[in-house]
């Protein structure tokens, strides 16, 4: 049978880590809690900022953008690799692009909400007497659609670019979810065209969106020095904590994973890497923004009064 790309490969089979025989009912274990405990947090604040009318600000309205990012990253990658410690874990050809465009998708998404965010956040601490005028709803819903375009956008050359190329040899996987690395190291075409494709788009995301949040927080800190107060600069600090401590992680982490190395084992270890942004980063985001948060936590205050009640 053979599919739309000329392809002789119908399914791929998932390695995941079923290499680490003694460890399969610990890490088994340790990403079903990772995943219960991401649908949880990421679901909470959503609920959390659409129940409660203080929360209703430009910033929260880029936070539940996020947690629903974190949320759908979660379920597009978890359970296929849950499956992988029970069975032999076999995706069709259809379903590793379907998980490849949404992989990709939601990445690129969080990047440019990431970047909105900190554009809020020069505005914020910047321009505080312009805030409610630059940052009204439409700006904010425009700011969003931007992002989800954009990552649809990439999503899309990096899915295209992908069925494209022939699987006729190996179907194997060394991956517990469908990568472009991966994949291109798979394929038994030429991949140069889509290896130099994918650099570009990759490139051009990290390198515009690290740019605009380089510039926004130096502006902002460039303010934080003319405030004299220590209460400004404990409510500057406090207000930019969370969203540094998300961009260090997904940023760190993502980049970490996609440097390409010469040696022979960086597949794997690119493997272990992507761990911690499609696993440990939307997990934590929830805990970042609610932990470090007096509004979240007044909010979660008055949810339970009023279920108790």
């Amino acid at each position: 049978m053979v599919v739309g790309n000329d392809s002789s490969v119908t399914e791929f089979i998932l390695v995941g880590f079923t290499d680490l025989t003694q460890l399969q009912l610990p890490l088994f274990l340790l990403f079903f809690m990772n995943c219960m405990v991401t649908v949880v947090g990421n679901l909470s604040l959503i609920n959390l900022i659409y129940l409660n009318a203080h929360l209703h600000t430009p910033m929260y309205f880029f936070i539940f953008n996020l947690s629903f990012i974190d949320l759908c990253h979660s379920l597009v990658i978890t359970p296929k690799l849950l499956m992988s410690f029970v069975s032999e874990n076999t995706i069709s050809f259809e379903g590793c692009m379907a998980q490849l465009f949404f992989f990709c998708f939601f990445v690129h998404s969080e990047c440019y909400v990431l970047t909105a965010m900190a554009y809020d956040r020069y505005v914020a601490i910047c321009k505080p007497l312009w805030y409610t005028v630059t940052m009204f709803p439409q700006v904010c819903s425009l700011l969003m659609f931007g992002s989800y375009a954009m990552g649809f956008a990439g999503a899309m050359v990096h899915t295209g670019d992908m069925v494209r190329l022939s699987f006729c040899d190996s179907s194997i996987i060394n991956h517990y979810m469908c990568d472009i690395f991966p994949l291109l190291q798979l394929s038994c075409s030429r991949t140069d065209a889509s290896e130099l494709v994918d650099s570009i788009v990759v490139s051009t995301v990290v390198i515009m969106s690290s740019f605009i949040i380089f510039v926004s927080y130096a502006l902002i800190l460039s303010n934080i020095l003319h405030i004299s107060s220590a209460q400004g600069w404990s409510k500057a600090f406090s207000t930019c904590g969370s969203h540094i401590i998300t961009i260090a992680l997904f940023y760190g982490s993502g980049l970490c994973t996609h440097l390409k190395t010469s040696s022979d084992g960086s597949l794997g270890q690119r493997k272990f890497l992507s761990v911690f942004y499609t696993n440990i980063v939307p997990m934590l985001n929830p805990l970042i923004y609610s932990l470090r948060n007096k509004d979240v936590r007044l909010a979660v205050k008055k949810t339970l009064k009023r279920v108790a009640n």
